[in-house]
């Protein structure tokens, strides 16, 4: 028994020392503040192509670090933010930009939800209608109400 225990033991301490020694190394700094601080406010307004509901400065993908990267490197070799962010939706569409620019490519993205929502209101409308047509008292002939009384008093 003892020695399952110490087997048991010995297990958990290889997956944990496995798993500790597995976890990557802190990203440093850029040696400029300034383009660090600018690194930060581009990659916030990105998405993420791997987490895709998260952004690129919050990111802890290889990808991100990759694009990270090279949005240093356009930042160091004097591009605006604009072209920046152009350069990225040219390689990865898009989907890239946290708030994508309201164009035909993107009506779809952002109206959508709204059309889904219209679509939803108006199959509801025509059920309920359906349903209240079909749930509707039947007006009852002469004969069956003067049996129905006759039912009700015997």
């Amino acid at each position: 028994m003892k020695r399952v225990f110490v087997r048991a033991v010995l297990a958990m301490s290889i997956v944990l020392f496995a798993s500790v020694s597995a976890g990557r190394e802190a990203v440093p700094m850029a040696e400029d503040p300034k383009l660090e601080a600018r690194l930060v406010d581009i990659s916030q307004e990105l998405r993420c192509l791997v987490c895709q509901n998260e952004s690129l400065a919050s990111s802890h993908a290889e990808l991100a670090d990759d694009l990270r990267q090279e949005v240093r490197e356009l930042i160091r070799s004097g591009k605006s933010d604009q072209e920046i962010k152009d350069f990225l939706v040219a390689r990865y569409g898009d989907f890239v930009l946290y708030r994508p620019e309201v164009k035909p490519l993107t009506w779809l993205l952002w109206f959508g939800p709204f059309l889904l929502l219209v679509i939803a209101a108006i199959f509801l409308g025509v059920y309920l209608r359906q349903r209240r047509a079909l749930a509707a008292p039947l007006a009852l002939s002469d004969e069956a109400r003067e049996r129905a009384k006759q039912l009700l008093k015997d």
